[in-house]
């Protein structure tokens, strides 16, 4: 494990073959089981429901098996992608394919950049790196979920809290987590838009 530092990417155990799993791992990122499993039932999940690429809104439209299928898969993508920078390039690379992964699936090439909102890859990313980190992340999202219903609530909660748990158990993983944090909380701002204004929707187990 490093000790933190801001230059954590600039160390010294990074490796050529890191750059291609890099690449990979933003590609491994584009693969979006929302939107193939909208295809298959003849919609564009973009287009539907909040129009967001990822498990929540896949609940909502398609129910809970395409809900967890999604949820696995954006999981698994993170998860696989870190573990192949580590593979190929060593801690360093392990952490930047933690942040492309997260990257590919909220703005695929493939797909016009117009992805989810990384949550579910997050969790695999940082599970990746450290499951007792990973853990104790989805406890945080659990309970905030448990206690509103609401997706949202519980995915900021855990970005909010994630940099903090980092730094100490994780420290060479803060400042990409920081970055990735950030990025969940601003795509979600139109959920706290509505969590404000009281309009935010309940989870929905209906389907």
């Amino acid at each position: 494990m490093l000790s933190f530092s801001p230059v954590v990417f600039l160390s010294s155990d990074f490796t050529p073959a890191g750059l291609i799993a890099i690449v990979i791992a933003y590609f491994l990122g584009n693969i979006s089981p929302a939107i193939i499993l909208g295809k298959m039932n003849g919609i564009d999940i973009k287009k539907v429901g909040s129009g967001n690429a990822g498990t929540t809104n896949v609940l909502r439209t398609l129910g809970k098996k395409a809900a967890l299928i999604t949820m696995v898969v954006d999981i698994l993508k993170g998860f696989v992608a870190v573990k192949l920078g580590f593979l190929m390039g060593g801690y360093t690379a392990g952490t930047l394919c933690a942040v492309a992964a997260f990257c590919g699936h909220i703005w695929p090439c493939l797909y016009h950049f117009k992805g989810g909102k990384g949550v579910a890859t997050a969790f695999g990313v940082i599970t990746a790196v450290n499951w007792q980190l990973g853990l104790t992340v989805l406890a945080v999202v659990a309970v905030f979920v448990l206690l509103t219903r609401r997706m949202s609530v519980g995915s900021i909660m855990g970005a909010v809290s994630f940099p903090l748990l980092s730094w100490f158990m994780e420290p060479g993983f803060f400042m990409p987590g920081f970055i990735m944090a950030v990025i969940v909380v601003v795509k979600h701002r139109a959920n706290i838009g509505r969590l404000l204004r009281g309009e935010e929707p309940k989870m929905s187990f209906k389907k």
